[in-house]
């Protein structure tokens, strides 16, 4: 079921701080969970947002605001409006990590899982809170099927006792166009099926008002000129080129319209919170408007998109969302477009679909008696045919998330295999960047300053470590003239870059400029939809204009240093997958074990993470720096440098131990994980994970349907059987660990489907055998 979200904010401002109460729930429920917090004051986050919007409105783009603002084309400001957005963001999610907050944070992440459906609702009457775009919030990016919306804190429902249209019957008001092409959103407009659309085009106020009292509505839809006016307080449409309306002055035809039924008004037209605030003194359930001034053509395509997705069945919020987030493709011309749609709720509401608005009536279903001699082949049948289904669903995708999280359960349930002793991780925390503050060293922009940097290298020297990485940016030349002649001459010293990707318009960022490409990594980790790491991508083709040339991972390299003076070097197989020494390492297909339709391209493997509690010996900068140390404990290791505090410069992934952001792990521990897959896959002979070929796995998912089938002959009684099948469930599951520990992931959700699912449908086609023998008796 659909799960609602309620983050209410309490009566303060931004130079105070908020209270804020989440709550979560069932749809159409009371909720069930409720947990108060706080977000801190913040009094720059409005700033921020008002230098990104000045920049946004001097882009040349023709905006349905009024007719009069002609703006002018300049690239330079485009590219402003970019950088400003990316500065905002980063600074809003910054505010929405701090302290104070996290208890809803973990709160929200602990009861809502990421295949949850979730509506979330942003409750106040702060209007700079309201025009923030919410959907930036990072913790969103977890729930692919989450959308947000912002409501008042007065709300009322109202009662809408109608008689049902045949049709979606829609009221499209084209207003004042000077500029714009309203043509084009008629058009799609008219391309929905089952619409009744009603078209007035720059009607007078008269003319407007009589319509709205004299049919029952279900969708009010306005195209032309808008704005918002007293910070946000009222609105104004333009219904043609003389005349303009506030909400207020259609009032009584609007309140009218409310109550026989207006379900949703649509505002495709500019900067519209203003005409959100007024409706929802009206109790309208739901609107959809834009928070800022819209280009014509983004406004178009927004529409376009979203009646495609409402209109072929999903609900209300999902429709949006797709609409917004396919705004993306056009953000090289209309920058922040996917920033502009927003949802108005009236809480006391609940969003009906396109089918909703006109229900058909159910049609009888006639029960027909299953023939009362069930005999063996029926059963095979009724296998064969579940079995079909399930393997269908899961080549859709649709037991994706949760065999993923059985995958985890599993990888948590391993015994405990010891540190890799041929490693050693070398943290900053919070007290190493303190130290170094105290001790006036400059930081620059990372996590450690130059001066440690090379103290830390000169340390490391000593004691012939076989390869360091230095998993941490440093995308600027050194200062200290030593440094960088040590970072230009040690040569088992991997500096470390990001990758651009091109699908979120990042270029990247460089390696250190004193380390030659030869000894550069790349720093880029695979999360899945949940946010979780599973897989460990080795080698891959930069794109042309990335900062970052780097050809392998910087793990990849690392790995690469050690196995050099056994004599084992890398090579390609036929099949374009790495090959160290014996051991060939499998290349993720795009359907691999219970990934469907997952993006494989390059040199993906699974990652078996090492089961430890912890992967490597581990010491802080402060502690290296300032005492004595083992020569055993550095001498042909590999020496790994990386960030763990979580202040300055967090940098945390969920794992398959823990998705929870208490709990996350720090990037340079996955990096150790990689490392030491790959050098004990090579010297220890420890199993890599690979999966079955698609045919074996058809043969095991349906071997568990027969077994469900064969304990409902053996055990007929419901206790007997429900026992039956918890133990074989059980064996079930531990055959499939025993498996992955010998390094193969076998299904094992669509398989504990099959055989109790196989079991119900068999025992119920029995009782109605039964219950059909004793009627004719």
């Amino acid at each position: 079921m659909a799960k609602l979200v309620v983050l209410k904010f309490g009566d303060a401002s931004f130079n105070q701080g908020f209270a804020v109460t989440l709550q979560i729930g069932e749809e159409s429920d009371r909720p069930t969970t409720e947990i108060t917090g706080r977000l801190p004051p913040c009094p720059e986050m409005p700033l921020y947002y008002t230098r990104w919007q000045s920049s946004y409105r001097q882009i040349g783009n023709t905006y349905r605001l009024d007719a009069e603002k002609i703006q002018v084309t300049n690239v330079s400001i485009t590219q402003s409006c970019q950088d400003l957005a990316h500065v905002f963001q980063a600074r809003f999610n910054t505010w929405l990590r701090t302290e104070e907050f996290r208890p809803l944070r973990e709160k929200w992440l602990e009861k809502l899982l990421p295949t949850d459906e979730v509506r979330v609702i942003l409750q106040t009457d702060n209007s700079q809170l309201q025009r923030l775009p919410w959907h930036l919030w990072e913790l969103l990016d977890r729930y692919p099927k989450a959308e947000i919306a912002i409501a008042s804190h007065t709300y009322e429902h109202i009662l809408q006792p109608r008689t049902h249209n045949s049709k979606v019957k829609i009221l499209a008001v084209v207003g004042n166009s000077q500029g714009i092409d309203t043509q084009a959103d008629l058009a799609i407009l008219q391309q929905c099926e089952n619409a009744d659309i009603t078209l007035l085009v720059e009607p007078q106020r008269q003319e407007l008002t009589d319509y709205l009292w004299g049919h029952n509505w279900d969708i009010l839809f306005f195209a032309g000129h808008s704005s918002s006016q007293g910070n946000d307080v009222t609105g104004r449409i333009y219904l043609n080129k003389t005349d303009s309306l506030s909400i207020n002055e259609l009032r009584y035809a609007l309140k009218q319209a409310i109550e026989r039924g207006l379900h949703l008004a649509i505002f495709n037209s500019c900067d519209g919170l203003g005409l959100a605030r007024e409706l929802a003194d009206l109790q309208i359930p739901q609107m959809v408007i834009m928070r800022e001034p819209v280009p014509d053509q983004v406004a178009q395509e927004f529409l376009k998109y979203f009646l495609t997705s409402f209109a072929r069945g999903e609900p209300l919020y999902q429709a949006v969302r797709q609409a917004r987030e396919r705004l993306q493709g056009l953000e090289d011309r209309f920058p922040c477009a996917t920033w502009l749609p927003v949802i108005c709720q009236n809480l006391a509401q609940t969003p009906l679909t396109w089918q909703q608005l006109t229900p058909q009536a159910t049609p009888a279903i006639e029960i027909r008696p299953i023939h009362p001699k069930l005999k063996w082949k029926l059963g095979i049948a009724t296998s064969l045919a579940m079995t079909g289904i399930v393997l269908g669903l899961r080549f859709l995708g649709v037991f994706q998330g949760a065999e993923l999280q059985a995958f985890d359960q599993m990888m948590r349930s391993r015994p405990d295999e010891g540190p890799d002793q041929r490693l050693l991780i070398v943290t900053i925390d919070d007290a190493d960047l303190v130290h170094q503050r105290r001790n006036g060293e400059v930081l620059k922009g990372t996590s450690l300053s130059d001066k440690s940097l090379n103290a830390l290298l000169i340390k490391l020297e000593e004691y012939k470590p076989r390869a360091i990485g230095l998993d941490i940016y440093r995308d600027f030349p050194a200062e200290l003239p030593d440094l960088a002649k040590r970072l230009q001459k040690t040569d088992n010293l991997i500096g470390v870059c990001k990758s651009s990707d091109s699908t979120v318009m990042t270029k990247g960022i460089e390696p250190p400029p004193e380390i030659p490409k030869e000894r550069q990594g790349f720093s880029d980790f695979l999360h899945d939809t949940d946010g979780v790491v599973r897989r460990h991508l080795m080698f891959f083709t930069p794109e042309t204009a990335s900062l970052c040339s780097a050809d392998y991972a910087l793990s990849t390299q690392l790995a690469f240093r050690y196995l050099l003076p056994l004599g084992i070097a890398p090579k390609f197989t036929p099949q374009k997958n790495l090959q160290l020494g014996k051991t060939v390492f499998p290349r993720l297909s795009s359907r691999s074990g219970g990934y469907q339709g997952i993006d494989a391209n390059s040199g993906q493997t699974l990652l078996n993470y090492r089961a430890s509690q912890k992967i490597a010996e581990t010491v802080t900068l402060t502690q290296i720096l300032s005492s004595p140390m083992n020569s055993n404990a550095i001498k042909d290791r590999i020496i790994l440098i990386g960030v763990t505090a979580r202040g300055d410069f967090p940098d945390y992934w969920a794992t398959p131990f823990s998705s929870r952001l208490d709990a996350q792990m720090p990037g340079v521990i996955v990096q150790a994980h990689m490392i030491s897959q790959i050098i004990s896959a090579v010297l220890n002979q420890r199993p890599l994970l690979t999966v079955w070929p698609f045919g074996w796995e058809i043969l095991w998912i349906w071997g568990w349907s027969i077994a469900g089938g064969l304990l409902v002959w053996q055990w007929r009684r419901l206790p007997l059987l429900a026992l039956a099948l918890g133990i074989t469930s059980g064996i079930l599951y531990l055959l499939c660990l025993s498996l992955l520990i010998c390094g193969i992931w076998v299904p094992f959700v669509p398989s504990a489907l099959l055989l109790v699912g196989t079991a119900s449908v068999i025992s119920l086609q029995n009782c109605t055998s039964n219950f059909w023998q004793n009627l004719k008796k």
